[in-house]
């Protein structure tokens, strides 16, 4: 499903540039579970913002679906993020002044989905994250384990082809912490290309593969 090859970012310093990201070669498979881990300051979040398609400065060759995303003007890798991708923060960032249901909602208004078809998809989500008697609530009235549910939910209710987690469990305790894993893994089993960037060496530890940023490189990648 991606390719990068040779990715490098960097920053302009005055007495030079500070490198982000070095010679990044790097595959990922449909339907692989990766987990990119790393030391604060390794590029981890910069590796995902350039998958996620957030970020653009960058140089070296980036392939999604058989696509040049080099190549690709900011309409069309837009589009391509808005259609193939979806994501997941540590702070969830959900839509404070909408509902739990209207933050499902939104997602599928971009996509121009009908809204008899959305209220559908909003309900099974809701059902199947077992958060249907949250739907009026405010995420300002969620614990950090629910909004985090409904930050997942939000995610994968457009089925993206990739989904990105940058430290999905990182803001909650550890039964909170086992839900959202035991919920990627079963997304996971579904069919979903999940990447995820964390620091807890367990949680990293239960995707198929391993990848160790140190400094912007990729020190080592390996199966666990």
């Amino acid at each position: 499903m991606i390719r990068l090859e040779q990715l490098e970012k960097s920053v302009p310093l005055a007495n030079g540039r500070q490198w982000i990201l070095r010679n990044i070669t790097l595959d990922v498979a449909e339907g692989e579970f990766l987990s990119i881990m790393g030391p604060s300051g390794a590029g981890k979040s910069s590796l995902l913002n350039v998958l996620g398609l957030m970020d653009h400065d960058w140089q070296g060759h980036f392939g999604f679906d058989g696509v040049a995303v080099e190549q690709l003007n900011p309409k069309q890798r837009q589009a391509l993020q808005r259609e193939k991708i979806g994501f997941i923060f540590q702070h969830y960032h959900l839509i404070d002044d909408l509902k739990v249901w209207e933050n499902l909602d939104l997602p599928l208004q971009y996509r121009d989905v009908p809204a008899k078809e959305r209220a559908a998809q909003v309900a099974d989500l809701l059902d199947r994250f077992q958060i249907v008697g949250k739907k009026d609530l405010y995420p300002s009235q969620l614990s950090g384990g629910q909004q985090q549910l409904v930050a997942v939910a939000r995610a994968v209710i457009t089925r993206p082809r990739l989904l990105l987690a940058d430290e999905p469990t990182g803001a909650l305790h550890s039964t909170q912490a086992r839900q959202i894993m035991d919920l990627l893994h079963e997304l996971h089993r579904e069919g979903a290309t999940i990447v995820q960037v964390t620091h807890n060496e367990a949680f990293g530890s239960e995707a198929d593969r391993v990848v160790r940023l140190g400094d912007g490189w990729i020190e080592r990648s390996a199966g666990v």
